[in-house]
């Protein structure tokens, strides 16, 4: 598999082993949109269009969960279930923190 690279808040806490307990450290919404994201993204890999930076909270949240909170708690409960919210981390993903090298930065125009 190709390595793919994705852009994530340095604060974003680790991606949590699989199955534990969602962390918000956004790598599986950042990496391809669940099932009703991508019908929102309108696009099948590259990141969710409803992920959100909470820099309060130092996470990343489904945007879309959020806006379901305000309609209501049947409509929470149903974009719980959509993006599996509570099952635990299902992203089986091995990530690799960038780093940076003297070869990454860019010469200054004089």
């Amino acid at each position: 598999m190709k390595p793919q690279v994705i852009h994530l808040s340095r604060e974003a806490p680790a991606k949590p082993a699989l199955g534990e307990t969602c962390n918000g450290c956004g790598m599986c919404c950042a990496t391809e949109p669940c099932p009703i994201g991508m019908v929102i993204s309108r696009r099948r890999s590259g990141a969710c269009v409803a992920l959100e930076w909470a820099e309060a909270e130092q996470r990343y949240h489904c945007g879309l969960l959020k806006k379901a909170a305000a309609s209501g708690p049947s409509a929470q409960r149903l974009i719980a279930r959509w993006i599996g919210a509570g099952k635990g981390c299902d992203a089986s993903l091995e990530w690799q923190a960038a780093t940076a090298s003297p070869d990454a930065s860019l010469p200054l125009p004089d």
